[in-house]
C-alpha cells in the first residue's frame, strides 16, 4: 500500500508518554505566537500543499521573503498563495529524488543566501507492513525519499545559507527510538529514525559550523495525509512550529524538538 508523494508533509504525531504531556501540550498548542520572522530570506524544499505550504504562508505573514518548491509542474495551491503574496513568494520546480534536479537548483540560485533552509518532503507507507512483509521496493522507497534524498539537499543547499542561519529538516516523533513502545508503522518510523541519525552524522561532520541545525516533529496534523482523526489542526501546529524555529536562531548545534520547542528523546 502506497500514499503520500515527495514535497508534501506526511502524517504523523509524537509518542506522548501520559495523558498529562497530552494535556499539557494540549494547553500549550493554544497560544500562538506571530510576529516578524528573524529568519527574512526563507529557502523552503516542498511546499505544495499540506505542512509545507502553511509553512510557506505563515513565513509570508511574519514578513519573510519565501522561495518554495513543487514537484509537480502543474498549478498547485501554492501557486494561488504567490497571487497574494506581493512577490515575496518565488516558486521552483524540484523532484528532491532526482539529484540532478536539486543541483539545477542549486545552480539558478546562484549567489543568493538565506536565513532558513527547511527541507518538508515524505511519504507514508501501509500501517501494518512490517519487516516481514514489506517489500524491498517499498522499504527502498521510503527510506530514500524520507531519509536519504533530504540529507542530500542539505548538502547540496547548505551553502546557500547564512553563516547565522539555520538548517532544518521536518522530521516526527515517531522517529524516536526512546519513545518507541507501541510499535506500529514500523517501516516509517525506520525511515525518519534513520533521517535523524544522518542528520547526527552530518552535524558530526560539521561541529565547528555555526548554524542552527534542527528536526522538528510537527505532531499528528489534520491535513489530508494526517486525517480528519489527527489530534491538531494546521493552525494549532505550524504557527508554533515557525516560532520554535524563529527562537532557535543562533543556537548552534542539532536540536530535535516538537512544534512546541520541547525536546524530543532521540
Amino acid at each position: 500500500m502506497r500514499s503520500g508523494g515527495v514535497g508534501q508533509a506526511t502524517w504523523e504525531w509524537a509518542d506522548w508518554t501520559n495523558a498529562a504531556d497530552r494535556n499539557t501540550a494540549n494547553d500549550l498548542s493554544r497560544t500562538v505566537v506571530s510576529s516578524v520572522s528573524d529568519n527574512a530570506t526563507v529557502l523552503l524544499i516542498g511546499a505544495s500543499r499540506g505542512l509545507g505550504y502553511a509553512i510557506a504562508a505563515e513565513y509570508l505573514d511574519r514578513g519573510s521573503r519565501v522561495v518554495a518548491t513543487v514537484r509537480s509542474p502543474g498549478r498547485t495551491a501554492l501557486h494561488e498563495l504567490q497571487d497574494t503574496a506581493g512577490g515575496r513568494l518565488e516558486i521552483e520546480h524540484v523532484d528532491i529524488n532526482v539529484p540532478e534536479q536539486v543541483q539545477a537548483l542549486g545552480d539558478r540560485l546562484g549567489a543568493r543566501r538565506f536565513d532558513l533552509l527547511f527541507v518538508n518532503a515524505g511519504v507514508t507507507n501501509g500501517p501494518d507492513e512490517t519487516t516481514a512483509n514489506v517489500t524491498t521496493e517499498e522499504f527502498t522507497r521510503l527510506m530514500v525519499t524520507n531519509a536519504l534524498s533530504p540529507m542530500r539537499v542539505i548538502e547540496a543547499l547548505a551553502e546557500f545559507i547564512d553563516p547565522s542561519g539555520t538548517i532544518a529538516i521536518m522530521s516526527s516523533g515517531q522517529g524516536s527510538i526512546a519513545n518507541n513502545e507501541r510499535g506500529g508503522f514500523e517501516i516509517y518510523r525506520a525511515s525518519k529514525s534513520a533521517l535523524n541519525q544522518l542528520m547526527r552524522s552530518y552535524a558530526a561532520r560539521h561541529r565547528d559550523d555555526s548554524r542552527t541545525l534542527l528536526l522538528m516533529a510537527p505532531g499528528w496534523v489534520k491535513t489530508e495525509l494526517g486525517g480528519p482523526g489527527a489530534r491538531l489542526t494546521v493552525s494549532e501546529s505550524i504557527p508554533n512550529l515557525v516560532t520554535t524555529i524563529d527562537a532557535q536562531r543562533g543556537r548552534s548545534g542539532l536540536h530535535f524538538l516538537d512544534y512546541l520547542g520541547q525536546t524530543v528523546a532521540w
